[in-house]
C-alpha cells in the first residue's frame, strides 16, 4: 500500500478562508477514499497515514487539527498512537474501530479519545462527528491567546496538557486524565460563575457521553486527586446548578 502523504487540497480548493486539516490514519484505501471525498466536500482537508509509525511522524511534522484513528493499525497500533498522541498535546482523536463492545469505546474515551465511530459506519456521521469535536475545540479556544489559566493557586497550561497546583509555596504537577483537564481548565477560564451539567458535558467531556450526570462522576475523580493534597471541596458544588471552580479550604 503506498503511505505517501495524499492532500485533498490539492484536488479541491478549500470553500473560504483556512479550513481545518484531519489526518486519517487508516490502513484500507477504501475507507480513506470515501471518508476523504465526504471530509472535502464538507470543506475540510485531508492527509493519509497508512499505518501507526507514519501517523505520528505525520502527527509531529503537519500538527493536525484532528485525527480519525483506526485502531487496528499496522507498524503501531492504535492505542499506542492515541497514548503518543495525548503525551504530545490535545489534538483531538476520534477513534475508528471495528470492536463494538463497550470495554473497547471505553479503553479510547479513558486513554483520552475524544469519540469514537464502530465500523461500518456511514461516513456522513464520521463528518457530523468530527465537525461536532472542532467545533467544542474551537469554542474552548475562543482566547487563543490566554495559553496559561491562572486562578485560585491552579496553573494550567493548554499547550503542554499540563496541570499543576501552588500549596504553601511548592508547585505540585496534577496528574489528571483528558476529561479532568477540561473540566478544570473551563472552571478556571471563569472562576466564579456557575456551570450547569449540561454546559460542562458539551464543553469537556466525549461526543460519546450523553448523560449529564456523567459529569458528576468526573469531577468526584477530580476531587479526589486533590484531596490526596488536602485540597478539598474543589470544584464546588452549587446545589441545583451545578459546579464552579470555587475557594480553596
Amino acid at each position: 500500500m503506498n503511505n505517501k502523504l495524499m492532500d485533498s487540497t490539492s484536488r479541491t480548493e478549500p470553500a473560504q478562508g483556512i479550513q481545518f486539516l484531519i489526518l486519517i490514519a487508516e490502513d484500507e484505501p477504501e475507507i480513506v477514499d470515501i471518508l476523504s471525498a465526504y471530509l472535502t466536500r464538507a470543506g475540510l482537508r485531508t492527509v493519509h497515514a497508512g499505518d501507526g509509525r507514519r501517523a505520528l511522524e505525520m502527527h509531529r511534522v503537519l500538527k493536525p487539527d484532528l485525527i480519525l484513528l483506526d485502531v487496528q493499525m499496522p507498524e503501531v497500533d492504535g492505542w499506542q498512537v492515541l497514548a503518543e498522541v495525548r503525551h504530545r498535546g490535545t489534538t483531538p482523536v476520534i477513534m475508528l474501530t471495528a470492536m463494538d463492545q463497550d470495554i473497547d469505546k471505553l479503553m479510547g474515551l479513558r486513554t483520552g479519545a475524544d469519540d469514537y465511530v464502530v465500523k461500518p459506519f456511514n461516513p456522513a456521521e464520521v463528518v457530523a462527528r468530527t465537525q461536532a469535536v472542532l467545533r467544542r475545540i474551537a469554542a474552548n479556544n475562543v482566547n487563543t491567546e490566554q495559553r496559561i489559566l491562572r486562578a485560585n493557586g491552579f496553573e494550567v497550561d493548554l499547550e503542554h496538557h499540563e496541570a499543576s497546583i501552588n500549596i504553601e509555596g511548592a508547585q505540585h504537577a496534577l496528574t489528571l486524565t483528558l476529561t479532568e483537564f477540561r473540566l478544570l481548565a473551563h472552571l478556571m477560564r471563569a472562576p466564579k460563575r456557575v456551570f450547569s451539567r449540561e454546559e460542562l458535558l458539551s464543553s469537556c467531556l466525549p461526543e460519546g457521553e450523553t448523560l449529564a450526570r456523567t459529569v458528576d462522576s468526573h469531577v468526584s475523580k477530580l476531587r479526589k486527586k486533590l484531596e490526596v493534597l488536602n485540597v478539598t471541596g474543589i470544584p464546588e458544588s452549587v446545589r441545583g446548578v451545578g459546579y464552579r471552580l470555587g475557594n480553596r479550604v
